[in-house]
């Protein structure tokens, strides 16, 4: 088991509580640890759902069966003796459209980094990324793993509307839009992947644990 520093747990309205595991930069020590809790903690008396962030994790409960204090304590057990495990999670090879209309911000990335459009995209598709966490939207994947030279601050002003299947960058944090919305993320491309789809079956095409790797179909100049 990784060894990891104590959590800050607070509350998150009257049914809700925060364990924030954050300790500096993203680390997947915690992340792992993040997801065996959330699966150990549906388990106690009064939890409804639990929801893993980015190194974080919400935990959802009914006031009526239980309260903040005892499920605060029963948390910090998990946290300190429930064993970390990687999420056996499936492989997802994502296509991509780099830079032109629907990949605007290539260039500039391109020049924050001090890299070729070339060697940027190909850094860019070179690694493989985890699904820590799904949120901020229906299908929305915060994905670990974007090499640190690539890592560019979120824009000042964020846009009100990114298309759906914008391929960004988010600090040191790559994402994929599931849907048409706002965001103050960086466009470098774009991908046909369907990643929400409220008619299906399963709706939300990725999970927590799951891998993607980017393939290259082109770079729009």
């Amino acid at each position: 088991m990784a060894v990891v520093r104590a959590p800050r747990i607070s509350l998150a309205g009257s049914g809700a509580l925060l364990i924030d595991g954050a300790q500096g930069s993203f680390d997947e020590a915690v992340q792992e640890l993040v997801w065996a809790v959330a699966k150990a903690a549906r388990s106690l008396e009064g939890v409804r759902e639990t929801v893993p962030g980015m190194n974080n994790l919400l935990v959802l409960f009914d006031p009526l069966a239980t309260d903040a204090s005892s499920i605060g304590e029963q948390l910090k057990s998990l946290w300190a003796c429930t064993d970390t495990h990687t999420v056996a999670g499936t492989l997802h090879t994502i296509p991509v459209s780099y830079g032109g209309p629907r990949g605007e911000d290539l260039v500039g990335w391109a020049a924050h980094c001090g890299f070729s459009l070339d060697e940027i995209v190909s850094r860019h598709a070179a690694a493989i990324y985890t699904v820590a966490a799904i949120g901020a939207m229906p299908g929305f994947p915060y994905l670990s793993g974007l090499d640190p030279r690539l890592a560019w601050p979120r824009r000042n002003s964020p846009r009100l509307k990114v298309a759906k299947g914008a391929v960004i960058i988010g600090g040191a944090q790559a994402g994929i839009m599931p849907m048409t919305a706002p965001s103050g993320w960086h466009v470098i491309g774009h991908t046909d992947a369907r990643l929400f789809d409220a008619q299906a079956q399963s709706p939300v095409l990725l999970g927590p644990g799951d891998k993607i790797r980017f393939q290259i179909v082109g770079i729009e100049r």
